[in-house]
């Protein structure tokens, strides 16, 4: 599906939208089913409006996977105290990214690992 056209509220082609959705509209965007031969017409519309403060990093609660030798001792120690938890499977720790920003734990998070996959029993 091919998204050909974006539009923002005020311009030709949203004018309905605009009546129906107010202050709430984003976008129109007219996307294209090639498959199935239809034309569809979606919006992008506000929800919900929080107030919210620059610097907080919505992804500071992700577990990430941090490499430590065993002989790491205090290192290990700095990781639970943080909250961190050994997963005997991967043989590594996880610990939320957000106690690991600014220390030397940050350097250890393994970036490839798993490519994306999240234990649920860790989140």
């Amino acid at each position: 599906m091919k998204s050909r056209l974006n539009l923002k509220p005020g311009q030709r082609g949203t004018k309905k939208l605009v009546e129906e959705y107010g202050k709430s509209l984003l976008y129109v965007r007219y996307r294209y089913d090639e498959a199935r031969g239809v034309r569809l017409k979606t919006v992008e519309i506000i929800i919900e409006e929080k107030p919210w403060q620059p610097g907080q990093n919505l992804l500071d609660d992700v577990m990430v996977p941090v490499q430590i030798n065993f002989t790491e001792t205090t290192l290990r120690d700095k990781v639970k105290a943080a909250g961190g938890m050994w997963d005997p499977e991967e043989k590594v720790w996880y610990i939320a990214y957000g106690a690991t920003r600014g220390t030397e734990l940050e350097d250890r998070i393994m970036m490839d690992f798993n490519k994306g996959k999240q234990k649920k029993h860790l989140i």
